[in-house]
This record gives C-alpha cells, sequence and structure tokens, in this order.
C-alpha cells in the first residue's frame, strides 16, 4: 500500500484483506496446482487442508474466527488486526471452480482430452486407493484408483481387459463400465504420453 508503483484497483485494499490477505484463494490454488504438477503429493495435500473451508468449523472456536460458511470456499482469508483468520466474500467467487478442477484434475489426476480420460493422481503416502464415478455423457464409468506397493508403470482394466494405452478410452454407449487402475512412483518415467512434470512421488 505504500509502493509509488500502481498495480491497479489492489492497491486501494487495506494491507491484510482481500488480494492483500494472508489467503487470496484463486492465487492459493494456483499455487497448490503446481506442487501437484511437480509431484510433491505431501506438500499437496498440505496446502489443501490449509484452505479447505471445512477445516474452519471444526469447533465453536474455529467457528467465531472463520466467521464464514465452513461449507463455502472464501475468496480470500483475512491477515488485518481484529480479523485474522475471517473468512471474507463467500458463494460468489470463482475460486470454487478452480478448487474443483484442483481436487479433481490436480490431487485426484482426472483429465480429459476428448474422448481420453488421462489419469496423474497427486495422493499422499497415507491413501492407497480413491473411488470415482465418472460420467462421461451418458456413460458411467467406475473408476478404482490404487496405489502400486512398488513402483511400477501405469495399468489400466475397463470392465477386466487390460489396456494397452495409458488413458482411458471413453465411449458413451449408455452402460456401467468397471474401470481398475494401478499406478505407481515410477509413472512419469515409464509410462508414454505423461508428462515428466506430472510424476508421483
Amino acid at each position: 500500500d505504500k509502493s509509488v508503483l500502481n498495480p491497479g484497483y489492489i492497491k486501494g485494499y487495506v494491507p491484510g484483506v482481500r488480494e492483500n490477505g494472508g489467503q487470496y484463494t484463486h492465487a492459493a490454488i494456483w499455487l497448490i496446482m503446481a506442487f501437484a504438477k511437480l509431484g510433491d503429493t505431501e506438500r499437496t495435500w498440505e496446502l489443501l487442508q490449509l484452505i479447505n473451508p471445512i477445516n474452519h468449523g471444526k469447533d465453536e472456536a474455529a467457528i467465531e474466527k472463520y466467521k464464514a460458511e465452513p461449507y463455502v470456499i472464501a475468496a480470500d482469508v483475512y491477515t488485518v488486526p481484529l480479523h485474522t483468520g475471517r473468512g471474507g466474500w463467500t458463494w460468489y467467487t470463482g475460486a470454487a471452480g478452480w478448487l474443483y478442477q484442483l481436487f479433481i484434475e490436480s490431487f485426484i489426476g482426472l483429465n480429459r482430452k476428448a474422448n481420453k480420460l488421462y489419469i496423474v493422481p497427486c495422493l499422499p503416502q497415507g491413501w492407497t486407493a480413491v473411488k470415482v464415478q465418472y460420467h462421461y455423457l451418458d456413460t458411467l464409468y467406475k473408476i478404482d484408483l490404487i496405489k502400486a506397493q512398488q513402483n511400477e508403470i501405469l495399468k489400466i482394466w475397463v470392465d477386466g481387459k487390460e489396456e494397452t494405452n495409458d488413458f482411458i478410452a471413453l465411449v458413451n454407449d449408455g452402460l456401467q463400465h468397471e474401470v481398475k487402475v494401478i499406478f505407481g512412483n515410477s509413472l512419469n518415467k515409464t509410462t508414454p504420453g505423461f508428462d515428466k512434470q506430472k510424476s508421483i512421488s
């Protein structure tokens, strides 16, 4: 707020509020996406828990401090004295869409390109499996993501048949498909089609 440069309307906010606050949620989400892209599973999970609004509603003291709905992402969290930890501008923020994208694409790791579904999870060490119901138009894919016990390449089974590709070929046949995905630490090194930056560790 004291800079001679003028970055725009952001300078109009007092220190500790909105974009000048301790958490501006858009930027926080983009930061977590970056850690996920680097394959830093533990840091990704740690930061996800910090911005998850449900963690601000664990007890009466936390709710009194946050003063916002713990089931809605806030656009920002203040650090200005007397309001430290208070959530601001809930419901309307576009950060909600970014948070959804972070959970689906960066954390669980589902990335659709046309009719191909790539899977690059960034799950913490304590997570051994995730179940996902994925709708593709009129078709339901029930996906079990299972972390390998040892370093393995990605393995995918659709309706009991092992796939030779590193993606799920989506078809809109109106049926239900059972998918099993085994993923391991060396995914980025041994599986064609995956960006090296999306490694899982």
